[in-house]
């Protein structure tokens, strides 16, 4: 029986994953999901001390003078123009840095402790482990104790809201190895990271005040990625993002018109479209959208009606994680650089699940949207004038093109 309140493993997570939490020195939590035997089993047991001398994570301390300075807590503004709330959280500025030109520290805060490295801050209290999920240390947006979540105003003005940014951002690393890809990762791993995403989609749609979960990865030096290790994040918004809001606006409009579902209809028709579809195996369907926008887009949809990751059974976890093992791996060979070795591909891979309360939830269906600016083996795709400026999408390919790319890099049917 599970020791967590929302969190049910299935039948393979029972035997063969193993999630073990603790709270790190400052208080924050901290999960090890264990898929090697010997910890599954119990023989092994993980280090749960944090050896580090730190203080309370919400604190107050002392400046450059000595005064004493109360923890700088995320707030987050309305804009008026458009309602999307801002979060702002100055504490950030203060994160090590330890991957690409504006590197800051030396050693990686993610990787397994190192008895006698001088880098001593690290979050993994152990010397390995399989996955681990916590509570990020700089965290974007979370709830603390003692500020009020009460609406004010910037300047005593009704016009700009504020208000304390109480959602809640977790790390999850997906190997001990901090030099690896995620796309070179087993898909027996990258099965356990799946589970990481249900367990905490499980967990934190119960926590107070969170309105959507959003588990992502941001991956390359090229996306801005400060620590150089295969990980990902989870954010938890105490709002509906403005992207999902859009989604939400768009999903429901169309079941009020036709009745039906939005995102399985366009699942469908890429289907029967067929030209577009870059993989399918029993669970899944993967796709180039008809109106992508990035260079590299692909969607990923379960066959079956899903709202949120941790409704997956056992069977669409393992078929997820063989498909974007192959995703992965196919997107790190899209580019010919001329040596038929591909790049390390940068990429941004963004799970879209139903929100936690909003009411349209039951119109919206699970989706993985996977893309990259990368749109030749030597050319970034920049952000300028009309997307930053208006939103306004212009793209330097056709899906058509991007999905005959991808063909030629293997079977569309991937299932064993």
């Amino acid at each position: 029986m599970s020791e967590f309140a929302q969190y049910t493993p299935g039948a393979y997570a029972s035997e063969h994953i193993r999630i073990t939490p603790t709270t790190l020195a400052d208080g924050r939590d901290f999960f090890y999901l264990d898929d090697d035997p010997e910890y599954v089993s119990g023989n092994k047991t993980r280090e749960l001390k944090d050896p580090r001398d730190l203080a309370y994570r919400f604190a107050p301390h002392l400046d450059a003078d000595g005064n004493e300075v109360p923890y700088a807590a995320p707030q987050m503004r309305r804009d008026p123009l458009t309602g999307d709330w801002i979060p702002m959280a100055t504490a950030r500025m203060n994160r090590p840095i330890t991957a690409g030109p504006g590197a800051t520290a030396k050693g990686n805060p993610l990787a397994a402790r190192k008895p006698g490295d001088p880098y001593q801050d690290g979050e993994v209290p152990d010397t390995d482990y399989n996955v681990v999920v916590f509570e990020n240390r700089f965290p974007s947006m979370v709830r603390v104790p003692g500020v009020s979540e009460e609406v004010s105003y910037v300047d005593g003005n009704p016009l700009w809201e504020k208000k304390l940014a109480a959602g809640r951002c977790e790390v999850i690393c997906f190997d001990p190895n901090e030099h690896g890809l995620p796309a070179d990762l087993p898909v027996s791993r990258l099965r356990t990271v799946v589970e990481a995403w249900a367990f905490r989609t499980a967990e934190i749609s119960a926590m107070e005040g969170i309105e959507q979960i959003f588990p992502f990865e941001n991956h390359g030096q090229e996306i801005g990625v400060s620590l150089a290790h295969p990980h990902g994040q989870v954010y938890c918004y105490p709002f509906i993002a403005p992207k999902m809001e859009t989604e939400l606006k768009h999903t429901e409009a169309y079941h009020e018109k036709t009745g039906g579902n939005l995102l399985k209809d366009i699942m469908n028709a890429e289907l029967e479209a067929k030209e577009r579809v870059v993989m399918r195996n029993h669970s899944w369907v993967a796709y180039v959208p008809a109106a992508a926008r990035w260079p590299l887009e692909v969607h990923v949809a379960p066959v079956r009606d899903v709202l949120t990751i941790d409704q997956l059974n056992d069977q669409e976890r393992w078929d997820l994680a063989q498909m974007y093992s192959t995703l992965l791996k196919r997107g790190n060979a899209f580019f010919d650089k001329g040596d038929g070795k591909g790049m390390d591909l940068p990429y941004i891979a963004a799970w879209h699940q139903a929100p936690v309360h909003d009411p349209r939830r039951e119109n919206y269906r699970l989706n993985l949207q996977f893309f990259s600016f990368r749109r030749a083996a030597n050319k970034i795709k920049y952000l300028a004038g009309s997307e930053s400026g208006m939103a306004a999408w212009i793209s330097d390919t056709t899906p058509e093109l991007i999905a005959k790319r991808f063909h030629e890099l293997g079977a569309v049917d991937i299932d064993d």
